[in-house]
């Protein structure tokens, strides 16, 4: 009997909450730790920190966004931190482009401050490290049309970290963003921003394979557009019912609404994907890196996909 896709993620998720969480962090990577660069996707409070310190003013608003993320929970480089059993240093900003300019907030970093910022404080960088780069949707948000140039600006960046001694990256394509609940609704506009996301992506892969050529540097490239394909076109595979609309309405800083089943949505809001969608990626960034072990990887993607189906299961109860 074949068995679906969601009841092997489940089982998956079950076997390791109950046998490998321990043997997981034990066995898996010889990364001494992880340094994350990027934009919202990546960011685990560093915008909404500096925003509510300098104006007074809480964006994202927490809550409804859970303690300054841009999502309704944890995100995916925390868990895959956590699943690898080692630290997490964040220097991402949300609204940030992969040159210097940040849609949130004009005195935020973009990854290329980020990168130059990590560059400056540290001549000899930690070349056990697992250096993550996820931005590039802002570029195109903002009016960018020529995807070479977001493409060489996050090539730059892993050469400027490989510069200082950095060996280990994992840089993660865009989803299609003409698919977003925030673009979508609009068909000339969703077109563009789908083509330039295919631009992006294949150029990405190109860069990341003329980048592998060199002796130390080592780049895996974690393929969030089709993960994000596969939900939309299978949701039921992933346990959605919604792989189009936000779970998140703001109709005011101080008024919104929420779906009752956050689990079971791809996106969060206009933007930004559920937690339960970040802990999909976590799994897949997690078989995706070299060092760890593809068997517990899979398992991993199975628990921490599991995490949020749980979490409402017990609130149910």
């Amino acid at each position: 009997m074949i068995i679906s896709m969601k009841k092997q993620v489940l089982a998956a998720g079950f076997v390791l909450s109950s046998f490998f969480v321990l043997p997981l962090k034990a066995s898996a990577a010889n990364f001494s730790q992880i340094y994350a660069f990027g934009d919202s996707l990546v960011d685990t409070g560093n915008a909404y920190n500096f925003i509510k310190t300098t104006t007074g003013v809480e964006f994202p608003p927490s809550p409804p966004y859970f303690d300054g993320h841009f999502s309704n929970g944890p995100i995916w480089v925390e868990g895959l931190s956590s699943a690898l059993g080692i630290t997490q240093t964040n220097f991402a900003f949300g609204g940030a482009t992969t040159g210097t300019l940040n849609t949130v907030n004009g005195n935020l970093p973009g990854l290329a401050q980020q990168i130059q910022g990590f560059t400056t404080a540290n001549s000899q960088a930690d070349s056990k490290a697992l250096y993550v780069i996820w931005a590039g949707a802002n570029d195109y948000r903002a009016g960018v049309i020529n995807p070479a140039e977001p493409v060489n600006n996050l090539i730059n960046a892993v050469k400027s970290l490989a510069s200082v001694g950095a060996e280990h990256f994992l840089l993660v394509n865009l989803p299609n963003l003409g698919a977003l609940p925030g673009t979508s609704n609009n068909p000339t506009v969703s077109a563009g921003l789908t083509a330039l996301s295919t631009a992006h992506n294949s150029g990405l892969a190109a860069g990341i394979n003329t980048l592998n050529q060199q002796p130390d540097i080592h780049v895996t490239l974690l393929d969030a557009n089709s993960l994000f394909n596969k939900a939309i076109a299978s949701p039921g595979e992933f346990g959605y019912t919604n792989v189009t609309d936000a779970c998140l309405t703001i109709t005011s800083p101080t008024s919104f609404t929420t779906c009752p089943n956050p689990n079971e949505y791809l996106f969060w809001d206009q933007l930004h994907p559920t937690t339960y969608t970040h802990s999909f990626l976590a799994g897949a960034a997690l078989v995706a890196v070299p060092e760890s072990s593809p068997a517990l990887g899979v398992l991993a993607l199975g628990a921490l996909g599991t995490v949020g189906v749980l979490k409402k299961r017990q609130r149910t109860h």
